[in-house]
């Protein structure tokens, strides 16, 4: 494995074993629920809006490692981001793990969420990797629940 490959290895085992944001939030803008039947995996995602701004950013759930650590990481990386911003994290995310974005041209503006490039080497991941990301888009809109199936 090489050393880029075991530091991505690393923080998703990380995030996983330690999640950041990861409670309920009491005065939220918005909430969903995701759920991933083939994985066995349920998160729940609240947002809150301070105009057009994601002020907060929080998940709480069960689920694989592939599915809390991107829960973890996509709460960070949009917390303070515009409904815009967080809209186009979404969208090249969603490039990054169907292999339509090289990992390359994603660390400039997706940081450490580039750890799950290699996610799509295993399509039947992708829905656990993007779970978390479609429950925030859907708290944003209003809409509950997501589910993969």
């Amino acid at each position: 494995m090489s050393g880029v490959s075991q530091l991505y290895q690393d923080l998703i085992l990380e995030h996983n074993r330690t999640p950041r944001n990861f409670r309920a939030m009491e005065n939220a803008s918005g909430h969903a629920e995701g759920r991933n039947p083939l994985c066995g995996d349920h998160l729940s995602v609240w947002v809150r809006l301070d105009g057009d701004r994601l002020a907060d950013v929080s998940f709480h759930g069960s689920g694989c490692a592939i599915s809390k650590s991107s829960a973890s990481l996509m709460t960070a990386a949009v917390k303070g981001r515009s409904r815009e911003e967080a809209e186009r994290m979404f969208d090249r995310f969603q490039a990054l793990v169907t292999g339509a974005l090289p990992a390359a041209a994603a660390r400039d503006d997706l940081g450490k969420l580039a750890a799950f490039a290699g996610i799509a080497e295993f399509p039947v991941r992708v829905k656990c990797a993007t779970l978390a990301w479609h429950a925030m888009r859907a708290a944003l809109g209003g809409s509950d629940p997501v589910s993969t199936e």
